[in-house]
C-alpha cells in the first residue's frame, strides 16, 4: 500500500465518522419546533431544519465516498447513515424511542435516502464497467 492509497483509505475512514455524526444530529435535532427554547418562538410549529441537512449531506458523502475509494464503495455511507438512523432511531440510547412517529420521519428518511441514492446511480453510473468485456 502507497502513501497515497493510505491517505485515501484514512479519508475513507474519516467520511464514514462524519456519516454516523451527522446521522445523529439529524436525528437528535429532527423534533425542533418554534417554541422560544432553541429557535424562537412562533407558536410551537415544527421546523425540521436538519431534514434540508440530511438532503444537502448525503448526496455529497456519496460522491465524496466515489472519490476517495474505488466507486462501489459508494453505497456504504448511504447504508451506514440508514443503519446509524433506524439503530439510534428505535434503538437509542437507554432503549428510548428517538425516531419520531410523524411525517417528520417519513421526511427525513426521505430527503437523506432519496437525493443519495440518486447520487450513488450517477457515480456507478459514471464508473467503469468491470468485466463488460466478457462478452
Amino acid at each position: 500500500m502507497t502513501g497515497g492509497e493510505g491517505h485515501r483509505w484514512g479519508l475513507f475512514v474519516l467520511l464514514l465518522v462524519d456519516v454516523v455524526l451527522l446521522a445523529v444530529l439529524e436525528l437528535f435535532y429532527l423534533p425542533l419546533r418554534l417554541d422560544g427554547l432553541i429557535l424562537p418562538a412562533a407558536g410551537a410549529v415544527p421546523v425540521p431544519v436538519t431534514v434540508l441537512l440530511a438532503a444537502a449531506t448525503t448526496p455529497l458523502l456519496v460522491r465524496a465516498a466515489a472519490w476517495v475509494a474505488p466507486p462501489r464503495l459508494a453505497v456504504v455511507p448511504l447504508v451506514l447513515w440508514l443503519v446509524t438512523v433506524f439503530g439510534i432511531g428505535l434503538a437509542g440510547p437507554g432503549g428510548d424511542l428517538v425516531l419520531l412517529q410523524d411525517w417528520r420521519a417519513l421526511l427525513l428518511l426521505a430527503a437523506g435516502a432519496l437525493p443519495a441514492a440518486l447520487s450513488l446511480g450517477a457515480v456507478l453510473a459514471r464508473s467503469p464497467a468491470r468485466g463488460a468485456a466478457h462478452g
